[in-house]
């Protein structure tokens, strides 16, 4: 009897969702950790480019660190997801991405500690949405680590 991947996916014990998910937030908080470094040192590369020039200066690391970190974030995760096993892995790759700055730059201004550990939160909720029996907490809790940080960035 064979079944697909999203059915697996949706129906697997609660173990092997634990394991699962424990992975993708140890992948959402080394890439969370490696972006943060990757921004700080092209901005610092940027700044020092720029240093004689007053005026409005625009360089090849600032213009390309954003986009870079996007692609690299994207096909780390996808074929991390895919080693565990987590799926559909479209509909949980892009929002983790795309929606991933806001509390990465609230964690940000605690340091390094802080953005590890909320890419992991951030990964790990969103990589428990996969499973059917888990979708409304996992969903409530990244809602939540979303607005935490919203209300967090603004008050700093």
């Amino acid at each position: 009897m064979t079944t697909s991947s999203a059915s697996s996916a949706s129906s697997a014990r609660p173990d092997h969702a634990l394991s699962r998910v424990l992975g993708a937030a140890v992948t959402g908080a080394v890439l969370a950790t490696g972006a943060r470094s990757y921004l700080s040192w092209s901005g610092h590369r940027g700044d020092r480019a720029c240093q004689a020039d007053g005026g409005l200066c625009v360089t090849w690391w600032s213009v390309t660190a954003v986009p870079l970190v996007l692609a690299v974030t994207l096909v780390v995760l996808a074929v991390a997801y895919r080693r565990l096993g987590i799926g559909p892995r479209l509909v949980i790759v892009p929002p983790t991405v795309l929606l991933a700055p806001v509390p990465l730059a609230a964690g940000a201004a605690s340091g390094s500690p802080a953005v590890a550990l909320t890419g992991a939160a951030w990964s790990g909720c969103l990589a428990l949405a996969a499973w059917k029996r888990y979708r409304v907490p996992a969903l409530t809790a990244s809602a939540a680590i979303l607005l935490a940080a919203l209300i967090a960035y603004y008050h700093s």
